[in-house]
């Protein structure tokens, strides 16, 4: 089978080493794929733009650092090991004071800029 994606290979994905790999911040790479889902492994720090997917859920799991969401109501923050999910339609902001290292998962397809556009949003399907 001539398959370009080791999702397919019968091995474990180590997430801190793909995200160790990555060379420039906000630059999500996929490492997966499940289904129509895609398991995105990115290195931020600082601010991100206000966006929403209205489209769908977003899922971030932490690995590295601290990852801050500002939302609406407030803001909420994410430690090593822990999960949040932003819901459909929701703007938020995702932020770092230093470097964090996180996973996102969500369906292939979605724009990290939501559908804000500009300098920030990342080509997609590029794998690591």
């Amino acid at each position: 089978m001539s398959d370009s994606h080791p999702q397919h290979a019968a091995c474990p994905v180590n997430l801190a080493h793909k995200a160790s790999l990555i060379d420039q911040q906000w630059s999500p790479r996929v490492v997966a794929e499940m289904n129509d889902y895609q398991f995105k492994v990115v290195r931020i720090e600082g601010e991100f733009i206000w966006h929403s997917h209205p489209e769908t859920d977003e899922a971030f799991l932490v690995l590295e650092g601290t990852l801050r969401i500002d939302l609406p109501e407030g803001c909420a923050y994410v430690n090593p090991g822990e999960l949040y999910v932003v819901p459909r339609g929701v703007e938020h902001r995702t932020a770092a004071q230093g470097e964090a290292k996180l996973m996102m998962i969500e369906p292939r397809g979605v724009l990290n800029t939501g559908h804000e556009g500009g300098e920030r949003t990342a080509t997609n399907d590029v794998w690591i």
